[in-house]
């Protein structure tokens, strides 16, 4: 799903307490109605708009009530600060992922598949929730850090610069890609847009191009 469409559909207040409340267990309208305090009506056009989206799905039981649950996992994250905004959503990877390689600079510690019983099942849980908090934790850590080192090349680079695109063509440069194609690939921008950045650092003292190279002065 578009993050954009996602933002907006969580946007109102009542539409994220009835998914708070269908997280717990499945409901029918009355009781959404009941937990919200708002009419059957607006219950109705609240889960309409959820169920188009493909976050609610809806049974009917023997008595013929329909209840509505969470159809799928979905994850949203949100990203403000002086250097950019961005938001993406993502489904969950299947279980069977193998995570080795994945994930070179974080060494995570997933636990093996449990034989299906009760306790094991129960530690799985607990080990799993631990790293999920740890995993938040780090990624809370990665964005102080990042907006940190911007802050520092944003000093170095010039305030009146574009600093987190030409922070981007420091660091693919420093990493190996010397000249301006490779940058552009790396940096997932148009060369000529690199090759403006290039000249713009090397006037600054920052790089400097030697035999068709690209390389940080310091």
């Amino acid at each position: 799903m578009d993050s954009a469409v996602l933002l907006d559909l969580l946007g109102n207040e009542n539409r994220r307490r009835i998914l708070q409340l269908l997280a717990h267990k499945p409901c029918y309208v009355t009781e959404i109605s009941e937990y919200l305090g708002v009419s059957p009506k607006a219950v109705i056009d609240h889960l309409r708009k959820l169920e188009e989206a493909g976050l609610v799905e809806s049974r009917t039981d023997d008595q013929r009530r329909k209840y509505f649950h969470i159809s799928r996992d979905i994850r949203l994250e949100v990203n403000v600060s002086r250097y950019g905004f961005g938001a993406k959503s993502a489904y969950p990877a299947s279980p069977s992922l193998d995570m080795s390689g994945r994930c070179p600079h974080v060494s995570i510690d997933v636990p093996t598949e449990s034989d299906g019983s009760l306790s094991t099942l129960a530690d799985e849980l607990a080990t799993l929730e631990d790293l999920e908090n740890e995993l938040s934790l780090a990624q809370r850590y990665v964005h102080g850090r990042l907006t940190d080192v911007l802050d520092r090349l944003n000093d170095r680079i010039g305030a009146d610069s574009d600093s987190r695109f030409y922070a981007e063509v420091l660091a693919a440069v420093a990493t190996g890609d010397r000249t301006a194609d490779s940058v552009a690939s790396e940096v997932d921008a148009p060369p000529a847009a690199v090759e403006r950045a290039l000249g713009a650092l090397a006037e600054r003292g920052l790089v400097e191009e030697r035999s068709g190279e690209w390389f940080i002065t310091e």
